[in-house]
């Protein structure tokens, strides 16, 4: 099987031969149809992510058709109803593996992305634990894997489109709250960004207001679900606040969605909500560095509640995936992915997200 392998950060990716990994009782074996390029897989890149097993095969999040399983029919997994998955179900899984289920995060805080024990496909497991990323013709799916079937209706590049960045925002749309009727700002026009305005949204959030750059992720925002899309580059951040202050009556945001990375937005979005608004940073994947916030005026007075946002869980992967089963016809998430590239060109694939050349690349890995 081929597989594309990142050796080393900063280093080209490296098209390689691999052998099919036997199956251990309970495994599963996916024939990669589709994966994604995203954001985190640049970071991977640069080095700036800790605990990556290098060299690995990129790619957590991603769909397959179920090739093989491990063991006999018995140990077959099923889904969440109780049905067992059969040979040629076309299915995504959760990226996070090993999560413990009995650590005080998981069973105390009910905060399983804290799990200290939790791994992820793509991320931070690597080719000593197989191919463990979608940039392969194929995937091994460890025991315990929690697969997902897509929905009759919902095509592989459609989920792809949406991929992590709908899981992220589906998460963080949660995590804030999000109510019938409440104005809501994003801040950020990337792939987060923009899932995270459609799934507020089709929440019933209105006005919803993307800023972000350049012209043509703003003119997606619209498509999206965004009532209102202005434009970073063009409008001071005095000029921004006013936009979002005269839509929503001179109050502000009920609830912020951050998903920059960037860390002036942190202290942007905290003036664009409304007192008692509820801000949730879901960006920083990274450390970008430190802003200045002052107490007073940032957090206590606005009786702002700010919220992290880290990872995903179950909930959140059935969540999107049904979500975007549901409204694909009014949000176009395949249309996210700007290019397709082959196992060959991934790393083309990789430098075009990195350089932004384009909002989201996807891989076919049997292209």
């Amino acid at each position: 099987m081929r597989a594309a392998v990142m050796p080393a950060p900063n280093a080209p990716i490296d098209v390689r031969d691999l052998p099919v990994p036997p199956l251990a009782q309970g495994a599963v074996l996916l024939e990669t149809i589709a994966s994604e390029v995203c954001g985190t897989d640049v970071h991977l890149w640069h080095g700036r992510l800790a605990g990556v097993p290098y060299p690995i095969v990129p790619g957590h999040v991603s769909v397959g058709r179920i090739a093989a399983f491990g063991g006999s029919d018995a140990d077959r997994p099923a889904d969440l109803d109780g049905k067992r998955f059969q040979i040629g179900d076309v299915v995504t899984f959760l990226d996070v593996h090993g999560t413990c289920g009995a650590c005080w995060y998981c069973l105390v805080a009910g905060q399983s992305t804290r799990c200290p024990k939790r791994r992820v496909y793509g991320i931070t497991m690597g080719m000593a634990d197989g191919p463990s990323g979608g940039w392969a013709e194929a995937i091994l799916l460890k025991p315990g894997t929690h697969l997902i079937r897509l929905p009759r209706g919902l095509e592989p590049e459609t989920f792809i489109g949406g991929g992590c960045g709908a899981v992220t925002a589906f998460h963080a749309v949660r995590r804030a709250g999000v109510r019938l009727g409440d104005a809501v700002a994003v801040l950020g026009a990337g792939p987060v960004g923009l899932s995270a305005a459609a799934l507020a949204s089709i929440s019933g959030a209105d006005p919803v207001v993307v800023i972000g750059a350049p012209a043509d992720r703003l003119a997606m925002a619209g498509r999206m679900g965004a009532t209102l899309a202005l434009d970073l580059d063009a409008l001071p951040h005095a000029a921004r606040r006013d936009a979002v202050l005269a839509c929503t009556h001179g109050r502000g945001a009920d609830v912020v969605i951050e998903a920059t990375g960037v860390p002036q937005a942190v202290a942007e979005g905290a003036t664009l909500c409304r007192d008692g608004g509820v801000m949730v940073v879901a960006g920083h994947y990274t450390d970008g560095g430190d802003i200045a916030l002052n107490p007073h005026a940032h957090l206590n007075r606005p009786h702002l509640e700010v919220r992290g946002c880290w990872g995903s869980d179950a909930s959140h992967f059935h969540g999107a995936i049904r979500a975007m089963a549901r409204h694909q016809g009014r949000i176009p998430w395949s249309d996210l992915v700007t290019r397709w590239y082959s196992i060959e060109e991934s790393g083309a694939a990789l430098q075009a997200v990195a350089d932004r050349k384009l909002l989201k690349a996807g891989i076919r890995p049997r292209a």
